[in-house]
């Protein structure tokens, strides 16, 4: 069972230092956060899962136009093995958990991409993720030149670049600009699964040990904001342990004093209210 914490945030902080950082492996060490442990013998399912389903694919080879690669992955995932996404989705845990989506073949847009770029990359296709604000999606082909963009939310749909344009107006009322086109790396995709787990927790006080772990190997990511020490203290004092998190956030405010003095102070006044507590 791979359930010791201190050997789980080992693993994870090597493998996010690894020169070419394996998404699915990282995506995994999540996931076994998320259960206090995951079997060894799960992790290598959901390995084998991917190379199983990239075996269904058709040899396109790296050079085939990629709207060939895109209806190819489509077909398999989204029509054959019915993977997609509904609103439903977002209220659940297991939409962010590798293994969960691979069973339930259902999952957040960004959980969804991971399975089509683990899997389409594992057939030679060139593909990589998007990180549109709101809504991820997978690009095959060039990003600088012949490219699809498809949409695994919604089963693999291609999308034309007004179409995803209208995805992120709709997500976040921004306009759409040409450096949101730009692959993804990933660990900014890692850094987003987690930021998701944050979000869904932060919704559900009950729940502040799912947001307390994914704030903690948030912070074992080699770039990371800074502000998450700020939410791991203040998480750390929610759960009544005052002494730890009264030293982060002194050590916070230490970190911020020289740029953002007058925050600096009211962290360390938010300290001292914590030590206040034991009395």
């Amino acid at each position: 069972m791979y359930d010791d914490i201190t050997g789980r945030r080992r693993d994870f902080t090597e493998a996010a230092r690894e020169d070419r950082p394996d998404l699915a492996l990282l995506c995994l060490m999540v996931a076994a956060e998320a259960g206090a442990g995951l079997p060894e013998e799960d992790i290598d399912a959901a390995q084998i899962e991917l190379d199983r389903l990239a075996g269904l694919l058709p040899a396109l080879g790296r050079h085939a136009e990629p709207r060939r690669w895109a209806e190819a992955v489509a077909g398999l995932l989204g029509e054959r093995c019915g993977f997609h996404g509904s609103p439903a989705d977002y209220r659940r845990l297991e939409s962010s958990l590798l293994p969960e989506v691979l069973r339930r073949r259902r999952g957040l847009p960004i959980l969804l991409s991971v399975v089509w770029m683990e899997v389409a990359r594992r057939a030679g296709a060139p593909v990589y993720g998007v990180a549109l604000p709101g809504h991820f999606v997978v690009g095959f082909g060039d990003p600088a030149g012949r490219h699809v963009l498809a949409d695994p939310f919604d089963g693999g749909r291609t999308l034309s670049e007004e179409e995803a344009g209208l995805l992120v107006a709709g997500a976040t009322g921004a306009p759409l600009a040409p450096s949101m086109f730009s692959p993804a790396e990933p660990l900014e995709i890692v850094l987003r699964v987690l930021n998701n787990i944050r979000a869904w927790a932060a919704a559900r006080p009950e729940r502040s040990d799912v947001q307390l772990w994914a704030v903690e190997l948030s912070l074992l990511l080699p770039t990371h904001p800074a502000r998450l020490r700020y939410e791991r203290a203040e998480l750390l004092v929610e759960r009544g342990d005052f002494v730890r998190g009264a030293r982060e956030l002194e050590e916070y405010a230490a970190v911020i004093d020289p740029v953002e003095p007058a925050a600096a102070e009211s962290v360390r006044q938010q300290a001292l209210a914590a030590r206040a507590m034991l009395n």
